[in-house]
């Protein structure tokens, strides 16, 4: 595979790759494959009927991980890929996905990549999805990822989904099914600024006695940028579930935060929390009498509070 120096910086923001990764990866870079690699526990399969792969894990694969970044450097470009992982019964593997887009140009670039999960039963999945856009082109750089999720029972998903810079547009649509002693974790981490554009709608239905699930995002909204945020949990049975939304608003930001619970059982227990509001001038002074200016403090204060 050749890359340049540009795609080279655009897989370290996304994936933390300096390097061709170990184990098993597939490499996307302006719609189409540029390298990829399986194992003997791990297949990459391109599909045949529309864009996109399946990722089929062998049940008790152990201590494997797979690498699916996506690059964008072609301002104009509209990249729609689907993405299918099999997590056989037992296995535990880390996902790392993630898009980044350069755009220089004067049209805007756009990735939506729709991924689907089935994690078969006492199966763990670590999934770090990030996104990350540059470019000093008058083209926007629009990305709407969609993740859904099917767990069996007693398997196990954390989800970290992050976005921090560069991003003109997102929807990120979230949507997952657990069945008995099944958890989801999920971690999101979203900053905007300027005029840019954020929406996250998660849901997730709590079909199986004893599931799970924990739905926790930290956002930062600056400038005249908006964010909604919209998670919906429904408890059909005897489970657990929790969402909490915390916002920091800076400028003339505006922030949704949406929270639903729906319970359709007596023993279901959901739980909602929301907080919106400005940095803390506390916090500020603090920082400041240690010599950092207030702009400096403000960044190490979102730097930790997105963390």
């Amino acid at each position: 595979m050749e890359i340049n120096a540009i795609q080279k910086n655009i897989l370290h923001e996304v994936a933390n790759l300096d390097s061709i990764p170990q184990g098993a990866y597939n490499i996307r870079a302006n719609g189409k494959s540029a390298a990829r690699n399986t194992t003997a526990n791990i297949d990459i399969v391109t599909k045949e009927d529309k864009p996109g792969i399946d990722i089929i894990i062998k049940p008790g694969t152990k201590g494997e991980s797979v690498h699916i970044p996506v690059v964008l450097t072609e301002s104009g470009l509209k990249d729609m890929v689907y993405n299918d992982f099999y997590v056989g019964e037992g296995a535990d593997v880390t996902i790392v996905a993630g898009c980044g887009i350069s755009n220089c140009g004067d049209q805007d670039s756009q990735h939506d990549g729709i991924h689907t999960f089935h994690v078969e039963k006492n199966a763990r999945v670590k999934y770090v999805e990030k996104h990350y856009g540059e470019g000093d082109g008058k083209g926007e750089r629009i990305l709407n990822p969609v993740t859904t999720v099917y767990q069996e029972e007693g398997s196990y998903v954390e989800m970290e989904m992050v976005q921090v810079k560069g991003v003109d547009s997102t929807v990120r649509t979230n949507y997952a099914e657990l069945k008995s002693g099944a958890t989801l974790i999920v971690h999101e981490a979203l900053m905007t600024h300027g005029n840019q554009k954020a929406t996250s709608d998660y849901k997730v239905i709590l079909n199986g006695e004893g599931a799970s699930t924990d739905v926790i995002s930290r956002t930062v909204a600056k400038d005249d940028s908006e964010q909604i945020f919209e998670v919906t949990i429904e408890g059909n049975c005897a489970c657990h579930g929790h969402a909490a939304c915390d916002s920091i608003i800076m400028g003339n930001a505006h922030v949704l935060a949406i929270p639903k619970l729906d319970a359709k059982n007596v023993d279901a227990a959901l739980v909602h929390e929301a907080a919106i509001g400005k940095i803390a001038g506390d916090q500020l002074t603090k920082l400041m009498t240690l010599g950092l200016t207030e702009e400096e403090a403000e960044e190490q204060i979102v730097a930790g509070f997105l963390r």
